[in-house]
């Protein structure tokens, strides 16, 4: 299996050398980790910019900012309402099915070689970080998501295949990926701006396998209709993550990494954990789940209206969706619970500036790594059900 140690290390070694960055100390018990490396140092040159890392905020501005999120949240979302917007659980706004179609072409640039002859080079992602850039601006949340997935990908698979541990329990049921010996399962997976850079590096590493999922069949038909999308390593299909009877196309504990990214702030607090629950059954023992999502008071909290709020730090925006707004602790606590181990928890604060407006925006992610014990917990005696 995948050295859980050496991976960590070989993470940050990969960040640290391509964006020279500097490392920021979590404890004294876990690894540094590296986020940003433009500090903003003369607040007279905020402008000259449009993203600073590692923002330090006041307390008068820290103060200002929890006191918006409780204005903005005296006045709840009726019942009903609230009601209505679970049912419809629009993750997916029907508007967006058009842009879909949109971003669908410009995803063709991606398009996969026949010969699957694809370079591991530091510039293969350039192409789609200009796409988002130019789509969303720097430093938005889905060019943060983005990135954010191309660095883990790149650094995970890097690491050398282990043994496929199920060749000595002999075979199972045919399934997507059955035969792979690394498996990835992006949730939430959209229309592919993600799915097809990953599999560009996927098509050059043997044995792997990525799975992809979303609520939207829309997305999903995007997808497996693009041009890139091929069966011989990616399954994309249609969940429901909230419904814990909704089987997977897979069985349990095969997957050596799960991708979170601005995922469960689009659930209800209430489904939460279960979602989580779900998931950590998914991993391998020894594999990682790793998350980003919207971090408390950052800008997008602080811009909601009053009328708005759902329930705490949870809101509705005008378009049907929803939004919750984590502090790590939060983020901790639940993927505790479901059986998994802290790697990486931290709060990544940015300001990102608008040049042509004059206008700051402070940012707040969270960003977490959590692993499946190899001893599970949920299973004291060790007798996990293992498969290929």
């Amino acid at each position: 299996s995948l050295n859980t140690t050496n991976l960590i290390t070989r993470l940050s070694a990969l960040y640290l050398r391509k964006n020279k960055m500097q490392y920021r100390h979590q404890s004294s018990r876990r690894p540094t980790v590296p986020l940003g490396s433009r500090i903003l140092t003369d607040p007279s040159k905020v402008f000259e910019h449009n993203m600073w890392d590692h923002m330090q905020w006041s307390q008068e501005e820290e103060e200002n900012a929890k006191k918006k999120a409780t204005e903005n949240s005296l006045v709840k979302v009726q019942s009903e309402d609230q009601d209505k917007y679970e049912r419809e659980a629009k993750i997916l706004p029907e508007k967006r099915r058009q842009e879909f179609k949109t971003e669908k072409i410009s995803l063709e640039h991606t398009k996969i070689n026949n010969d699957n002859s694809f370079s591991l080079k530091n510039g293969m992602f350039e192409e789609g970080e200009k796409y988002w850039e130019k789509n969303y601006g720097y430093g938005s949340t889905a060019e943060q998501g983005y990135v954010y997935i191309k660095n883990q990908v790149k650094a995970l698979t890097d690491n050398p295949q282990g043994k496929n541990c199920g060749e000595e329990l002999g075979k199972v049921e045919s399934f997507p990926g059955c035969d792979a010996t690394y498996r990835i399962l992006e949730v939430g997976c959209g229309a592919g701006n993600s799915v097809f850079p990953i599999l560009k590096v996927l098509c050059n590493t043997p044995g792997t396998f990525l799975y992809c999922c979303d609520f939207a069949s829309g997305a999903v038909e995007l997808v497996k209709s693009h041009s890139s999308y091929n069966s011989a390593w990616c399954s994309a299909f249609v969940h429901d993550v909230c419904d814990d009877a909704l089987p997977y196309p897979f069985p349990d504990e095969i997957l050596d990494v799960i991708l979170l990214v601005f995922v469960l702030s689009t659930i209800h607090p209430d489904r939460m954990q279960g979602v989580i629950n779900r998931l950590a059954k998914l991993l391998k023992p020894g594999g990682m789940l790793l998350f980003r999502d919207y971090g408390r008071y950052d800008t997008a909290q602080l811009r909601f209206k009053e009328g708005h709020c759902l329930s705490e730090n949870f809101y509705v925006r005008g378009d049907g969706t929803r939004v919750y707004f984590f502090t790590k602790d939060e983020v901790c606590n639940m993927f505790t619970v479901a059986g998994l181990t802290e790697v990486q928890n931290l709060v990544d604060r940015r300001l990102q500036v608008n040049r042509k407006k004059k206008v700051k925006m402070q940012r707040v992610w969270i960003q977490s790594k959590f692993q499946k014990p190899l001893l599970s917990l949920h299973n004291p005696e060790g007798s996990t059900k293992r498969h290929p």
